[in-house]
């Protein structure tokens, strides 16, 4: 569903909108989507950029025999950067993006998007600083999956969670989130359980000690 957006659809990050930036919102879109849906595939043409305004966007990248490596997420006041660079280089998605809650996303098409870029400078270091941020977060998720343990890797994630007494998740999905299989994730889970870093539930994990889970990041 797209309606148009509100006044205040742009985050705050862009300060007081110029005459360009205004222009382009009254001629954006609003799109609502529920969660689990998708937002964009692999080897697409990319048309629009997109802004989130609420809710979460996993962008990830699929292997032939289905393992799934998350690359980033996009959260609210965030562009999505594999967004960004194809509608800069005309190339298509290399990747896919999936809603993983209910979101709420601003849409501009190329052309918009281009003239916004060119008259607005507000807008383009915006883009840019967006744009910078995402590739900084890329880089470090292929270096944790490249030279971080599974271990390592769990407990970053594990301790970087809004609430980490209880973690809604499955281990099939944190799997997916760290780039390992679902067997390592839970044989790691057991451990850490053992030890009494954590506890489990059904579709749930309680971070019991963080400490010595911030010391399996740091060796």
């Amino acid at each position: 569903m797209t309606t148009e957006p509100p006044s205040h659809a742009l985050p705050p990050e862009l300060g007081a909108p110029d005459p360009a930036i205004l222009e382009m919102l009254d001629r954006a879109l609003v799109t609502e989507l529920a969660a689990d849906q998708p937002v964009f595939h692999r080897g697409e043409t990319c048309r629009r950029y997109l802004l989130v305004l609420e809710g979460r966007v996993k962008v990830a990248i699929t292997s032939r025999s289905g393992r799934e490596i998350v690359l980033y997420h996009v959260e609210p006041g965030e562009s999505c950067v594999l967004t960004t660079s194809c509608l800069l280089g005309g190339d298509a998605y290399p990747a896919e993006g999936v809603t993983e809650t209910p979101v709420s996303a601003l849409l501009i098409n190329k052309t918009v998007f281009d003239q916004a870029m060119h008259a607005s400078p507000g807008f383009r270091e915006f883009v840019f600083a967006n744009l910078g941020k995402r590739f900084s977060a890329v880089i470090e998720r292929i270096e944790q999956v490249s030279f971080s343990g599974v271990d390592a890797r769990l407990a970053d994630f594990l301790l970087h969670q809004p609430n980490p007494g209880r973690i809604l998740i499955t281990h099939q999905e944190l799997a997916t989130d760290i780039g390992s299989a679902r067997e390592v994730v839970s044989r790691h889970l057991k451990t850490f359980e053992r030890n009494g870093w954590i506890s489990k539930g059904r579709g749930s994990i309680t971070v019991l000690k963080p400490a010595p889970l911030r010391d399996l990041i740091n060796n």
